[in-house]
């Protein structure tokens, strides 16, 4: 029973997007009888597993002290593996704790997150060349979803400390999308979501956020609307009617560069190929 509970545990891995050596994890020799030897495990593999099953049990953001004493893991070694998931996008951090991320919910048969594996190298090329966090977000079953995200170089992604749902009014890649709707869906969202008052900046008035909505634009952007200090900027996603938005987050007093808003642009064009007509009909 050994053996299958490590196979299943590679089969996580592989499914997480981990790049996995299965000679790391097997290490067979046949005898008469057919007798299989103990495998070879990596420990810090068998740890984040653990971290992930924590996070997951809890329901609700967990601190990462707590977590140590759940998994009785040391402090430190909670600490790397934490970031470590949290880059990757496996785990986010909300309230001044760790949740489950994009890519850790991308772990189902939904044929949405199905496409994550042919979108991630887009967004993590777009971070590498810009040097910020990108973001990915698509508008399915009436709502607005993060997808997946990448971190950047120059610093960490913004804490999406109101949920993605409640937040397209200031957002700039809810912006991007809600332009992009037909009327009656705008409408749709809007009537079901109030327009929460997140910093000084935030449009919290629907004629106000209708009219800049009714501008048209290539590039959207929110200018500390969502989160004082940071500035977001995204270009919409559409081919064959689906609709969604790439973003990334800026420190507010980082100017984005006209040859930045081109590589945007291009990298909306190539998810819209990459991601094909399955993503939404409107």
């Amino acid at each position: 029973m050994q053996n299958l509970t490590d196979l299943r545990a590679a089969t996580v891995l592989i499914s997480l997007g981990y790049d996995v050596d299965h000679s790391c994890f097997w290490d067979l020799s046949f005898s008469w009888g057919c007798e299989v030897a103990q495998p070879t495990l990596i420990g810090s593999v068998q740890k984040a597993l653990r971290l992930l099953e924590a996070v997951a049990a809890s329901g609700t953001a967990i601190s990462a002290k707590k977590l140590a004493r759940i998994t009785e893991f040391p402090l430190p070694t909670t600490y790397h593996l934490l970031r470590t998931l949290e880059f990757e996008g496996y785990l986010c951090k909300i309230d001044g704790g760790y949740a489950l991320g994009a890519s850790s919910l991308t772990v189902q048969n939904d044929p949405i997150h199905e496409l994550v594996p042919r979108v991630r190298p887009v967004l993590r090329s777009l971070s590498d060349e810009l040097g910020v966090a990108t973001y990915l977000t698509t508008y399915q079953e009436d709502e607005i979803h993060l997808l997946a995200m990448v971190e950047g170089r120059e610093g960490r992604s913004v804490d999406l400390w109101v949920g993605v749902h409640e937040s397209g009014h200031a957002t700039a890649f809810g912006k991007a999308i809600l332009a992009n709707l037909s009327d009656e869906l705008r409408d749709d969202y809007i009537n079901r979501h109030d327009l929460h008052d997140l910093t000084p900046n935030t449009i919290t008035s629907r004629g106000g956020l209708e009219r800049n909505l009714s501008v048209g634009s290539k590039i959207w952007s929110d200018k500390e609307e969502y989160l004082l200090g940071i500035s977001c900027h995204a270009a919409p996603i559409q081919n064959n009617g689906m609709v969604g938005a790439i973003a990334v987050s800026l420190p507010s007093q980082r100017k984005l560069l006209e040859s930045e808003e081109a590589s945007l642009k291009r990298a909306a064009r190539r998810l819209g190929l990459a991601m094909g007509p399955s993503l939404i009909s409107i």
